[in-house]
């Protein structure tokens, strides 16, 4: 599948986004700040990726946590996943928090976040009275034991 993907001036010079190994699910995406961005422990910055992009009908962009900035400084995608949708022409960002104990520190080109692309489908609501009986009927959380 192509999808136009459009460079913004402040993305210049940086990688398109693009897959580590040939069964990566999502395609790493790098910072386009234009200085250091220092993210203290317990707060959240809009990072920009520099650049925009055009999804086909009935398919959405994640925006997504890597685990190694998770596992290492705590840095994770805020709203994991953040959907871009198909009809959204602005630039693409990664919405970030430090959960860690120490700043972090955001410099421009640092791969922050991986971007996966998946279908969806649209509904229609059917109104009804009754549902379908299940085996789990209205088992909530933890209705089905933990082991």
């Amino acid at each position: 599948m192509q999808i136009p993907l459009k460079i913004l001036k402040h993305g210049e010079g940086l990688s398109y986004p693009f897959y580590a190994t040939a069964q990566s699910a999502g395609m790493d995406v790098f910072a386009a700040v234009e200085a250091p961005q220092t993210l203290d422990p317990g707060t959240r910055a809009a990072i920009p990726l520099g650049f925009a992009l055009a999804l086909p009908h009935s398919f959405e962009a994640q925006i997504r946590s890597r685990s190694g900035l998770a596992a290492k400084y705590g840095v994770c995608v805020l709203n994991a996943p953040g959907t871009i949708d198909p009809d959204y022409r602005g630039e693409v960002g990664a919405l970030m928090i430090n959960l860690g104990q120490e700043p972090f520190v955001v410099e421009r080109g640092l791969r922050i976040a991986q971007m996966v692309f998946a279908p969806f489908c649209c509904i229609e609501w059917m109104p009804t009275d009754d549902l379908e009986e299940t085996a789990r009927s209205m088992g909530g959380f933890g209705s089905t034991g933990t082991k």
